[in-house]
């Protein structure tokens, strides 16, 4: 089995013209009605990253904002273990952009490819939500389409209600498809068995501003808590899990056939190349996205 890959992920070339996944990304919000892109980014690369994310790497077609997560951006009645190395986690990093953030929004990871349809999915519920309810979405992947033939991958698999909202979500470690199928081995070493269209979070959310809010008070309860943790983070699973719990949330979950692509293991990389590749010659991408 080859190593778990590593490194600035969202700066690596996939395209014929040098994209990257996030270019991707980022085109195919543009062409589902999205006006305006924030990177949540640390300093200690910011430099490198402008670099390649430019405001004008994208032609002018998109608005371009940068916030920063850093440690010590936790709520002033909390002190900063000196002995804190490690990221706070997705959830921490999304609440740096609460103050810029007035309108609906969806959050993604910098470094997956989503699909074109799951954008559009989203796209319109955004359109068409309440600005000052906490009814959300979530684009729902079937696990299936989201495996590597190279090891295997971590998942958060979602149940749902009667009314297709979320549940529950739970992180299953190590899942792969083995002759046909898909299972993990538990720590205790029981083995779960996954059908191939069980549903899985791949941290594609559709949220209003409201959210923010919420999620800010599940942050300062996670400090409480985890304050002297060093390893503890606090992702949007975790707040959104929290939510629903607290009868703050609801979660509706809008089915996607796209198939995820991404790299986990270091020769997935080829993989993920060839896929974007296939796309491109088939039409559905430009050999370069951002010419004019």
């Amino acid at each position: 089995m080859g190593s778990r890959y590593g490194g600035l992920k969202q700066m690596d070339s996939m395209g014929l013209s040098g994209e990257t996944l996030m270019d991707y990304s980022i085109f195919d919000a543009i062409k589902a009605g999205f006006r305006k892109v924030i990177f949540i980014i640390r300093h200690d690369f910011e430099k490198d990253f402008k670099k390649v994310f430019s405001k004008e790497r994208f032609s002018n077609q998109i608005d371009v904002d940068y916030v920063f997560q850093s440690l010590d951006k936790i709520p002033k009645q909390f002190t900063l273990n000196a002995a804190r190395k490690k990221p706070w986690g997705a959830g921490h990093a999304l609440l740096m952009a609460k103050d810029i953030i007035k309108e609906p929004f969806a959050v993604i990871n910098a470094d997956d490819f989503y699909g074109k349809e799951s954008f559009q999915i989203v796209a319109n519920f955004l359109l068409n939500c309440d600005l000052n309810a906490s009814n959300y979405c979530m684009a729902g992947y079937k696990i299936g389409n989201t495996l590597s033939e190279m090891g295997g991958v971590n998942r958060a698999i979602c149940t749902t209600n009667d009314d297709k909202t979320l549940k529950n979500i739970d992180e299953y470690k190590n899942i792969e498809n083995k002759n046909g199928i898909i299972q993990n081995v538990n720590s205790d070493e029981t083995v779960s068995i996954f059908d191939y269209n069980a549903i899985t979070s791949m941290n594609f959310w559709g949220f209003t501003p409201v959210f923010m809010r919420d999620a800010e008070i599940v942050f300062n309860d996670f400090l409480e808590e985890n304050i002297n943790n060093l390893e503890a983070e606090c992702h949007i699973p975790y707040m959104v899990k929290k939510l629903i719990e607290q009868n703050k949330a609801k979660i509706y979950i809008k089915d996607t056939d796209s198939k995820w692509i991404g790299i986990t293991w270091i020769k997935d990389k080829p993989t993920v190349m060839q896929a974007i590749k296939s796309k491109v010659e088939a039409g559905e991408y430009p050999n370069n996205l951002w010419k004019i």
